[in-house]
């Protein structure tokens, strides 16, 4: 570590959805920038003016918000290296894009995008390189007073870097150790476009660069990319400053087979990007993990477990533990599968151990949803204490504990009318006569206590009473402990929901 402050950047283009992979990116950044006491920045790369998408900003910033993931500057934050849009950066990039051509590492080409499709189809595995540069119209190919000529007239034209042949470079990867590239294996990739925007390529270095990134956490798709990234830090005189590079294992299909992708979780019933996103084009709308019901608190968790642990058997951390305990050196080289039962699992791991309190908003919103009015919020608190350990998602709160709020619609009479007799209404009207005398007590065990002796009184197996009292309360098989729900509704609903059911259940 060098005694630069950290500074690492998330970067994403604003082109839809946030992909879980995405967001787990932005949280081994966050966790070493936080680590080290460093800045987090959010830079929104927007190049690609073809392929934005109105609102896909602003659902990243949202997205982040909802993770706790703030950014120290960003392009609602502002800050020191502002603009934090690359649209906005424009100007800056042609700068550079023309030193490069002055030094002879890159050039203008004047290729139509007709001639180049015609390339492509007529020679096989066409690329813009050492191979053929010399024969396409390029100011490599054009004598100084044509290229000159083109440029004043205003012909259309990009500008490529000159790839080197045969030259192996190399860098140490914070993750991968040693990697090195034959530079012959890569393109002449473009790095100024005709629209005067930069592509990725060029822009992410003088970025990184003027907002003097330290390291930088990508995908490891990003790899093959590299030598194109290390050669401009080089050409451009600045590869003292740049920044230590980690690039990221694949977050895999749940077989282990290829990248996880939006179709993957469509076929196999999950989500892949942390908030759902409504395409404005197309009007699909692609789940996402917070309104499946999922807390941010265990999308985190669930995201730092792929591909990276702290040495020992334990799998839960909250955000300040994961700040403390990661470090880069326990992040997995090999890809890591999706697993949606264990995602489930850490989220009903983090809804046990949430307070009632941090849990109230939620559970509100889940009921309220669903039509169900809250008055008393002391009882709701009770009731996601009571219930909270048999939700796997937010919206199971809904079924837990919507018949505290009100009363059962339906009944699951089929549980209880094959077996039902003339002796158990009996036995339920004596209970409701006991339930009525003012000196019962209406306390769980002391309930559970009188519930059981009536049983024995009557010739009657409580075991057998115990369903149909769960169905009068609730309307089907769940719930906490029975006499727990019976005295939180309260003496005088218990026996209104007993009257109520037993006329479903002799009918």
């Amino acid at each position: 570590m060098s005694d630069k402050k950290v500074r690492v950047r998330f970067a994403p283009s604003p082109t839809g959805g946030l992909h879980l992979g995405g967001v787990r990116t932005v949280l081994f950044n966050y966790l070493f920038a936080k680590k080290h006491g460093g800045d987090f920045v959010l830079r929104i790369e927007d190049t690609d003016q073809s392929r934005y998408v109105k609102g896909a900003e602003e659902y990243i910033l949202e997205c982040l918000e909802w993770c706790g993931l703030k950014p120290d500057e960003s392009p609602v934050t502002g800050g020191k290296y502002a603009p934090y849009r690359q649209s906005e950066r424009k100007a800056i990039y042609r700068e550079y894009a023309e030193r490069l051509v002055m030094q002879g590492h890159a050039y203008y080409a004047f290729d139509t995008p007709e001639e180049l499709d015609h390339n492509r189809k007529e020679i096989p595995n066409f690329q813009y390189g050492h191979a053929y540069r010399d024969t396409l119209r390029n100011s490599l190919t054009l004598k100084q007073q044509q290229v000159d000529q083109l440029l004043a007239a205003g012909e259309p034209h990009v500008i490529r870097i000159k790839m080197p042949e045969n030259e192996n470079i190399h860098f140490e990867d914070m993750i991968r150790g040693h990697v090195s590239f034959d530079t012959s294996q890569s393109d002449d990739k473009v790095l100024l476009k005709a629209d005067g925007m930069p592509t990725y390529h060029l822009a992410v270095v003088v970025d990184d660069y003027l907002m003097k990134i330290t390291h930088a956490f990508r995908g490891e798709e990003w790899l093959p990319s590299a030598p194109v990234h290390l050669l401009l830090w080089e050409y451009l005189g600045w590869k003292a400053d740049m920044p230590q590079w980690a690039h990221l294992p694949l977050i895999l299909k749940p077989d282990g087979h290829g990248k996880l992708s939006k179709r993957d979780g469509a076929r196999l019933g999950f989500p892949v990007y942390a908030m759902s996103w409504l395409d404005e084009k197309t009007g699909e709308l692609t789940p996402g993990f917070r309104e499946l019901g999922f807390l941010p608190e265990a999308f985190l968790n669930l995201l730092v477990m792929l591909g990276w642990n702290d040495g020992t058997d334990n799998e839960i951390f909250t955000l300040d533990e994961l700040i403390e305990k990661f470090s880069i050196e326990r992040v997995n080289k090999a890809g890591a599968k999706f697993d949606f039962e264990k995602a489930k699992w850490f989220n009903s791991e983090w809804i046990k151990r949430s307070d009632a309190k941090s849990l109230k908003s939620d559970v509100i919103k889940v009921l309220t949803d669903k039509g169900v009015v809250v008055k008393d919020e002391k009882l709701l608190l009770t009731v996601i204490d009571l219930v909270k350990e048999r939700c796997t998602l937010l919206p199971d709160f809904y079924h837990q504990s919507s018949y505290f709020f009100e009363q059962p619609k339906e009944y699951d009479l089929a549980s209880v009318k094959p077996k039902w007799t003339d002796a158990k209404t009996e036995f339920f009207n004596a209970f409701i006569s006991m339930l009525g005398n003012t000196e019962a007590s209406f306390e769980p065990a002391d309930l559970e206590q009188s519930f059981k002796s009536l049983a024995e009184e009557k010739g009657i197996k409580a075991g057998e009473l115990m369903l149909p009292f769960r169905i009068m309360l609730v309307g089907g098989k769940f719930g906490p402990h029975v006499f727990d729900i019976a005295v939180l509704l309260g003496k005088k609903e218990t026996i209104g929901r007993i009257e109520k059911a037993l006329e479903a259940f002799n009918n």
